[in-house]
């Protein structure tokens, strides 16, 4: 009935406070951050020597780079991989915008290609045709935690003669035929921030197997020098170079945390497991799709709902954000990740990166076509997707993820008596 709807006054499914915050931290992460803050090294110190072995150690990647953010870490590795003035990376439709800026800071050119509407993910049937003489890479994302299908990705870059960027700010743990998320393109890069899953508020690392792309990333990372800060320095820049560099007391705290990790991984498993089953059969929802050969690691927990069945197919997103209403009102966390395609972006919109014009200016650089409408599975997943993301964070257990699948189920079991543009009292 709509009376029971907290919408309209009823009880909520959730009691305030039920929900504990993300990331526990603990007396490990303490001793850690005070004895780097009583040390005399607290820019690049040896919690961040130890982090970047600790945790190539933990992926299985040669080399590791902490870095002040994934942001960086991506940056990092389109330089490293050679992508400049006039190349082309494809990248997909859908992200967070850091997997496509990354390609304009060292002045190439994003082309996109749709998504997978089941997956969520770049489609690989869909890269050869954005493939150009001017492609140089591709730059997947291994978004909200699930991993793209990497065999088809190694095979269109090898016939092709591409490097392969993996963007796993999302994906820590996830897996793709047991094999290890950055462990298969050529470089890849993890986030650190607060809301990832190995969280030490800000940060990010930089992975390969190359020893020369480490050692180009790696001047990047720093001024542009050809040495690290733990090597003798003559402080000359021999090319473009940021400071790109971590902190000690960062990389202290995500030390601490890495060592929880795979306790964090498996209990987000069980708690999404929970709201999956809680949510089978429910009217009006598409529940997320695992390919048998991937891990997830749940990042994020995606939904979609079927607009056609709920008759609001002509007003997808405002119909969407009426129902997250519904949702919050009942103590249920769900929100909705990314509001826009990438394609449709001020700065591919406008064409002006740098200014004059640039990088889409520079005569090395052919023309490049960024209409929205070219990306239809991007734009209907946009609209019509939420996300449930800290109910499944430790240390809340699976009833907290049960309690939100019923408030989620109470909400779409009554969802006709829920109405566009009505006045809520």
């Amino acid at each position: 009935m709509k009376a029971d709807l907290a919408l309209y006054g009823g009880e909520r499914a959730i009691a305030p406070g039920s929900m504990k915050p993300w990331p526990p931290v603990d007396e490990a992460d303490r001793e850690l951050v005070l004895a780097s803050l009583e040390s005399t090294e607290h820019s690049f110190g040896p919690n961040c020597r130890a982090f970047q072995e600790e945790f190539a150690a933990w992926n299985g990647n040669r080399f590791a780079i902490t870095t002040n953010s994934g942001t960086a870490a991506l940056h990092m590795g389109v330089a490293a991989c050679g992508c400049g003035a006039g190349d082309e990376v494809i990248v997909p439709a859908y992200s967070w915008s850091s997997s496509v800026t990354c390609v304009l800071q060292h002045n190439a050119i994003p082309v996109f290609v749709d998504i997978d509407f089941d997956t969520m993910l770049v489609d690989p049937a869909r890269i050869e045709a954005a493939i150009t003489p001017n492609t140089k890479a591709i730059l997947v994302v291994h978004l909200h935690g699930l991993m793209v299908d990497m065999e088809r990705i190694m095979d269109i870059a090898r016939r092709h003669g591409l490097r392969v960027i993996e963007d796993c700010c999302q994906a820590h743990g996830a897996t793709f035929k047991g094999r290890q998320c950055g462990t298969w393109g050529d470089c890849a890069a993890f986030s650190c921030n607060q809301n990832k899953l190995l969280c030490s508020g800000e940060g990010g690392m930089f992975v390969t197997d190359d020893e020369a792309l480490y050692r180009d990333a790696q001047a990047l990372w720093s001024f542009g020098e050809t040495r690290s800060p733990v090597e003798e320095r003559d402080y000359h820049a021999y090319a473009l170079g940021w400071m790109y560099r971590n902190n000690d007391l960062t990389a202290a705290f995500g030390r601490g945390q890495l060592r929880k990790l795979d306790g964090h991984l498996a209990q987000i498993e069980e708690n999404a497991n929970a709201l999956h089953e809680g949510l089978l059969g429910t009217p009006g929802l598409i529940l997320p799709t695992v390919p048998a050969n991937c891990r997830h690691n749940w990042y994020n927990y995606v939904v979609r709902f079927d607009m056609e069945a709920l008759g609001h197919a002509h007003a997808p997103g405002r119909y969407r954000d009426r129902l997250l209403e519904a949702f919050r009102a009942e103590g249920a966390e769900v929100g909705v990740w990314q509001r826009f395609i990438l394609p449709a972006m001020t700065v591919f919109q406008a064409r002006n990166a740098y200014g004059n014009g640039c990088p889409w200016g520079c005569p090395h650089a052919r023309p490049v076509r960024y209409a929205p409408e070219d990306y239809p599975v991007a734009a209907r997943h946009c609209d019509t997707h939420a996300c449930i993301i800290m109910a499944l964070r430790p240390p809340n257990g699976p009833g907290l993820a049960e309690a939100t699948a019923r408030a989620i189920r109470k909400v779409m079991d009554n969802v006709n008596h829920i109405e566009l543009d009505e006045a809520v009292a």
